[in-house]
């Protein structure tokens, strides 16, 4: 007979589903929205709605949520809905800081700033923010509260809500990608990545939830 300790409970994996949150008229035209808090418009709602439909017996125990107001009301229509407790507020899951062209149109910068928008088009995570934050700032501060998730929720399942950078970010640390690798993928609003994860590793369980993905998400999006 082997004796479950709380050792080992303390290193048991977290399944973690991190997901995109809903919708905002800013995905719509098209302008970079980074740490700017931009709510989510009514299509965005109806989408929380539809995770938490989605996400039904999937036993989650908390949510946790990017701070900015498009992450943290779908979180709470979410959590709100299973009838789970407020999310918990995370730093490390904020989109990243794009410095000075947050707020900025794509149209705009393509005018202004033609390399540089051929790059966020493609997703390049090499990319280079004025006043924002370094390739290396953003993706050790995601990788951190991961891990911060995983240390406080050990054995348990967890949704976090968070932005399309930040699944980029995790997307190529758990597959063991370079940091600076460009992904062929965009993700949606509502679309899920989920993981197992321990101290000091992770890896992917399954993408887009199993299926889990809201159907009115958009796609091509900062």
């Amino acid at each position: 007979m082997t004796l479950t300790t709380d050792m080992d409970s303390a290193y048991a994996p977290t399944t973690i589903c991190v997901t995109r949150h809903g919708e905002t008229d800013w995905n719509i035209t098209g302008v970079l929205q980074g740490w700017i808090d931009v709510p989510l418009n009514e299509n965005g709602r109806q989408q929380a709605l539809e995770m938490a439909d989605a996400f039904r017996g999937s036993a989650f125990s908390r949510v946790w949520t990017s701070p900015l107001s498009r992450a943290a009301e779908t979180a709470r229509i979410v959590a709100e809905v299973l009838e789970l407790p407020p999310p918990i507020r995370c730093e490390g899951l904020k989109e990243r800081n794009f410095g000075r062209i947050q707020g900025m149109t794509k149209r705009n910068l393509s005018i202004r700033h033609p390399g540089l928008h051929a790059n966020i088009l493609r997703r390049d995570p090499d990319c280079r923010f004025d006043d924002g934050e370094s390739p290396d700032e953003f993706a050790d501060r995601v990788v951190r509260a991961l891990h911060e998730m995983a240390g406080r929720h050990p054995g348990e399942r967890v949704l976090a809500v968070t932005h399309g950078w930040v699944m980029d970010v995790i997307t190529r640390y758990v597959r063991q990608l370079p940091r600076t690798l460009v992904l062929d993928m965009k993700r949606k609003n509502g679309e899920s990545l989920w993981l197992l994860v321990t101290a000091g590793s992770a890896f992917t369980v399954s993408d887009a939830g199993g299926g889990m993905q809201v159907s009115s998400g958009s796609g091509d999006r900062v």
